[in-house]
């Protein structure tokens, strides 16, 4: 077993190298008791681009990990093992989440508080374009507080253009 560091950090440790060997990012990792057993959450997500893991890579990942884990050894005692992508309620705080996020409906929060809904056409170290009522609007990265993804659950899948939706106030 790994000794001088928290379990999370001691797992971090272990897994990343898996991770990236992978082409993923290590999102977050999580360590927590449940009863007699730890669970160790693993968070993993794609670098860049427009859609999500598949199942196969997600899979052949999480086997890595394990792997990686029963020879660090990190965690004391007996534990369950969980791997997944971060969701869509994930808030978009990096640059990579808004890029990842391109053609989705987003809603952000600007530092004077006012909202804004619309599609994320374009994210780059810069800002946002976003496409609210027909018109793309910019908006700082830097004046973003908060955002996140909105479900949508008529969006067409495959599509990367869905109809204007948005509203800035």
């Amino acid at each position: 077993m790994v000794t001088g560091s928290s379990p999370a950090a001691a797992v971090r440790v272990a897994v990343l190298p898996v991770v990236e060997a992978a082409g993923l990012v290590l999102e977050d990792v999580e360590v927590t008791r449940a009863g007699r057993r730890s669970v160790v959450r693993v968070v993993v997500d794609l670098a860049d681009g427009i859609g999500g893991i598949d199942s196969d890579t997600l899979g052949a990942v999480s086997r890595d990990i394990s792997t990686a884990l029963d020879a660090a050894d990190p965690v004391a005692g007996a534990y369950t093992l969980e791997v997944s992508t971060p969701g869509t309620d994930r808030p978009l705080t990096e640059l990579r989440h808004f890029r990842r996020a391109r053609t989705r409906l987003v809603r952000l929060v600007r530092r004077d508080g006012t909202r804004v809904r619309g599609r994320l056409v374009e994210a780059d170290e810069r800002g946002l374009v976003l496409r609210v009522d027909g018109a793309e609007i910019w908006v700082a990265f830097d004046d973003v507080v908060r955002g996140v993804v909105e479900v949508e659950l008529d969006r067409p899948s495959g599509t990367t253009e869905a109809p204007d939706e948005g509203e800035e106030g």
